[in-house]
């Protein structure tokens, strides 16, 4: 009887194979040879791979913070019956760290799994194990080394005033012969930015809900896919210095300094924001506030001088009727309804009187004239004195400079650095403050004549149904909100300086007035 020989099943194999980036493994063909050489080796060693595991991450020296390798482990795990041979090209890809290399070998050789390696030949002998530990610890120099050299060229050009981070909203970075990566103004976002910003240090956005908004609301604005801009968004926008040429990395001892690439709003600019955000807040606007009342918490009730509230009810045949009231209880307007069209007809008649006469026009434009060249002259003598403090500091920190190289102390060299580095932050604010301060810029025509046009009928604006431009003129025209009654309409409005001025020298009367309250 002839017993039939039978051949061995061939060995189990398991390829992993990995690159330190997603940048290597698109641009690169790293995977693709790691995974070609593993396949000759356990071709050539006679072992059946089964499975292909890549990975484009480093995992900082932890092997759990590589999705490949976790996945390699738990598919051993879901196979626990079968012993698989590891197959990797170079002794680097298993683990740069010593603790995460021995930790990864005693977790493999759980599942019943040996690891065999293209360039290193594993030994578990004393003398094996031994080597392995000087490879194991060579990969971990190298990763930290690399590691620093990395960081110590980032903090350059950190220091030499370049951006080096992920380029923020409004920016893209761009290749120059000379100076590597540079950060770019992206349009049409690096517009809307700069509005939205200017807005806010103005005080044309009251709260950081308006300008949230007003950047929904902006088609060139990128948003989610729900249209929104989240409120984290608008903080970070409000607060990121890069949009005033700054650049920081306060993590690696850089402060804040001047930076290469193009800003979006001035120095000056910035520290309005800032100061305004450390202010005291104002209420968030209502986020139903919208066209369809466009007086919305800005028309009070004559009697108990709270604020109306809008509101809109359905008729039986489903059309909506807007109207304002009153909602403080006590108040003898209470729940008293009043027509929207009515109450915002009869302000848009109070706007339309606020037209002063062509020639008092006449006169404030040469007023005008003669205050922008005072301002000029003013503006002028400003920047000199700005200058000159600039120069003062500079000289101060040299003086601190030559007192570093003097020292015999460590503790004077350090209380002289502290010294220098509040001075550049002093240079830095006096340098935003001559930059905010320069001089009119253009013809005269072209900054007063929007202004005149605006007082010599602002209805204009108000006309053009845009909210944020209505809002604008409540604010510019009104000192106060404006008190209504429901017997006698709108009282007097109480309106601002310029109006007041306008309005006494020609005798102008915004609307009737001597009405009794309620």
């Amino acid at each position: 009887m002839t017993i039939p020989i039978t051949t061995p099943s061939p060995k189990k194999a398991i390829i992993y194979c990995r690159v330190s980036s997603k940048k290597q493994s698109l641009e690169g063909a790293g995977l693709d040879s790691q995974e070609h050489r593993c396949r000759q080796y356990a071709e050539a060693q006679g072992y059946d791979v089964e499975m292909v595991f890549p990975d484009d991450a480093s995992g900082a020296g932890d092997f759990m913070n590589r999705p490949g390798m976790v996945a390699l482990l738990a598919y051993l795990a879901a196979k626990p019956e079968t012993e698989y041979v590891i197959v990797f090209d170079d002794l680097k890809r298993f683990a740069r760290d010593v603790e995460f290399h021995m930790k990864l070998r005693r977790t493999l050789h759980s599942h019943d799994a040996s690891i065999e390696c293209l360039n290193y030949k594993f030994e578990e002998t004393p003398e094996g194990r031994f080597a392995e530990t000087i490879f194991a610890a060579q990969g971990e120099l190298e990763r930290e080394q690399n590691r620093r050299q990395v960081l110590q060229k980032m903090k350059a050009r950190v220091e030499q005033g370049y951006a080096i981070f992920h380029a923020p909203r409004g920016y893209r970075y761009v290749s120059e012969r000379g100076n590597g990566r540079v950060l770019v103004p992206s349009e049409p976002a690096a517009s809307v930015i700069t509005e939205a910003l200017e807005g806010y240090a103005s005080g044309r956005f009251q709260t950081q809900a308006e300008v949230q908004r007003f950047l929904e609301a902006q088609p060139g604005y990128p948003k989610s896919k729900s249209g929104k801009v989240p409120s984290e968004t608008v903080k970070r926008l409000l607060t990121q210095p890069i949009y005033a040429g700054y650049v920081e990395a306060p993590d690696w001892g850089v402060s804040r300094s001047a930076a290469k690439h193009e800003a979006l709003i001035s120095k000056g600019m910035f520290d309005r924001i800032q100061e305004r955000l450390q202010g005291r807040a104002k209420a968030p606007a209502r986020k139903n506030i919208s066209d369809a009342f466009a007086l919305n918490g800005f028309v009070v009730c004559a009697n108990c001088e709270k604020p109306l509230r809008s509101s809109q009810s359905r008729g039986q045949a489903g059309k909506l009727y807007p109207y304002y009231a009153c909602h403080t209880k006590g108040c003898v307007s209470y729940g008293k309804s009043i027509r929207r069209d009515d109450l915002e007809g009869e302000f848009e008649e109070v706007l339309k009187k606020l037209r002063p006469s062509k020639n008092l026009i006449a006169l404030i434009r040469d007023l005008c004239a003669h205050v922008w060249e005072l301002r000029r002259t003013h503006a002028t003598e400003f920047r000199n004195a700005l200058h000159r403090e600039v120069v003062k500091i500079e000289r101060q920190i040299e003086g601190f400079l030559d007192k570093i190289a003097d020292a015999s102390s460590d503790t004077a060299v350090t209380a002289y650095e502290r010294r220098i580095e509040t001075l550049e932050k002093a240079k830095l604010k006096t340098q935003g403050q001559l930059e905010s301060a320069c001089q009119p810029q253009g013809a005269k025509a072209d900054i007063i004549e929007p202004a005149l046009q605006f007082f010599s009928n602002p209805w204009k604006l108000w006309a053009s149904g845009r909210q944020d431009l209505r809002r604008m003129v409540l604010r510019l025209a009104f000192e106060e909100p404006i008190a209504y009654c429901r017997r006698s309409g709108h009282r007097t409005p109480k309106t601002t300086l310029p109006f007041n001025m306008l309005g006494g020298l020609s005798g102008l009367e915004c609307m009737d007035g001597g009405r009794d309250w309620d």
